[in-house]
């Protein structure tokens, strides 16, 4: 079979406002937006599990922070023109919504993601709290996309589409690139291209980006807030500022684990909180969690109950991670070569990703949380009466903060040492 040329697509996962202007039957928008949701929560577990190997991470101390839906937004809108065994392997990876084994049209999926992203985008008067997402396509100058995936990207995913000169102003173009990601996210992700992952060979930058602020429901209170001790293993103890309070919240336990979730303002978002029992050593708790993330959770049948609530102060900052290794080690294979099928993009076979890269930034304290998450994806040419239960999170724990509307996981956190902010 004759080798084609494939050209590099930078596709860089920054959280956008999107909305979905397909016609589509109101109820199958839900079905496709709840199936959607749901695809993201299985995909941020697989890419969990993933992301706890990298040797970086170990290195670091264990702490990790990313946005599963930025990723996954990002993916999506390269999978819109995917075709072949490309679009199928994407599809299982990213855990896209099926109807019979088949995935469902591209149009519907594209709408779920519109309607799941619009439903997110924050109203400043009545939210409560800051969440913005942003998407943005950045083409090279000279080369033609489609009609038909631009206006469904465009359209669905509210994408900006802008023109910039990789070949003869290759710095300028990543320089610009980064310095909207950083606007969109209030400063807080800066750098995420580095220097020599945009060349002459780039073609197309796909960018979705997410920042959020939010306040608690009801905030900690700073006097109640002490040093004390954080159990990072049985044998190391390290000292963090340990917040106080105690307050009505969804709580729920099991054998191995409680689980608190405490709303921001607004109640529309939330932290979800899973903490192994002192009895259960982290890894085991984390196996358990990764294999059967829904009947572990589950288990834990949650309702609003007295709390007392021990937090500690975290700031996580998770450095660029480049995640192509690990999409393909997930299954999505011929999307990262030669065998790459993106010709819903440009007619040809002429596109690769050649990377895909995230960082995040993380802060919890008495007042609230605030986060923000971006991505890219390259591609190249080729070449109750009882006493209230007391959550002390004292030790190493996994957190998520979600939509509780659509149960969409917004942002994944591990947290193995507080007083380390990598």
């Amino acid at each position: 079979m004759l080798k084609t040329k494939k050209i590099t697509v930078l596709i860089l996962t920054l959280f956008i406002f999107i909305s979905s202007i397909y016609a589509a039957n109101t109820d199958t928008v839900k079905q496709d937006a709840s199936a959607v949701s749901g695809g993201i929560f299985e995909f941020a577990f697989n890419l969990y599990g993933k992301m706890i190997e990298l040797p970086e991470l170990k290195q670091s101390g264990g702490n990790l922070f990313f946005s599963p839906y930025s990723i996954s937004t990002a993916l999506a809108m390269t999978y819109c023109g995917a075709r072949g065994d490309t679009a199928s392997q994407m599809a299982s990876v990213l855990r896209l919504p099926t109807v019979k084994s088949e995935t469902i049209p591209l149009e519907r999926i594209a709408a779920g993601y519109g309607a799941v992203q619009n439903s997110l985008q924050a109203n400043p008067d009545t939210s409560g709290y800051q969440l913005n997402v942003a998407n943005a396509l950045w083409c090279q100058k000279d080369y033609s996309l489609w009609d038909s995936y631009t206006n469904l990207v465009t359209g669905s995913f509210g994408a900006g589409f802008n023109k910039l000169d990789f070949v003869g102003q290759t710095e300028a173009s990543r320089k610009t690139i980064n310095t909207w990601i950083k606007e969109q996210t209030n400063e807080k992700i800066k750098d995420l291209i580095p220097a020599g992952n945009i060349d002459s060979t780039t073609r197309l930058v796909l960018t979705n980006a997410i920042y959020f602020k939010g306040d608690w429901a009801t905030q900690f209170k700073k006097d109640d807030t002490e040093s004390a001790d954080f159990n990072v293993t049985p044998d190391k103890k390290v000292q963090v500022q340990m917040m106080y309070q105690k307050g009505t919240f969804d709580y729920g336990e099991s054998d191995m684990i409680q689980v608190l979730q405490m709303p921001y303002k607004g109640d529309e978002l939330a932290m979800m909180i899973v903490l192994p029992k002192p009895n259960f050593t982290f890894d085991e708790f984390e196996k358990k969690l990764v294999e059967n993330h829904f009947l572990t959770i589950a288990s834990a049948s949650r309702k609003k109950v007295e709390v007392e609530v021990f937090l500690p102060k975290f700031k996580i900052t998770c450095g660029t991670l480049e995640l192509k290794d690990i999409l393909r080690d997930m299954g999505m294979k011929d999307a990262f070569s030669d065998a790459a099928d993106f010709s819903g993009m440009t007619g040809k076979r002429d596109l690769y990703i050649s990377n895909v890269m995230h960082k995040a930034f993380v802060e919890v304290n008495e007042e609230g949380t605030e986060a923000a998450a971006a991505t890219a994806v390259g591609m190249k040419m080729t070449s109750l009466p009882k006493p209230a239960p007391v959550f002390r999170a004292d030790r190493p724990f996994i957190f998520f903060i979600l939509d509780t509307r659509t149960n969409c996981i917004l942002f994944v956190g591990r947290v193995m040492n507080p007083t380390l902010q990598g």
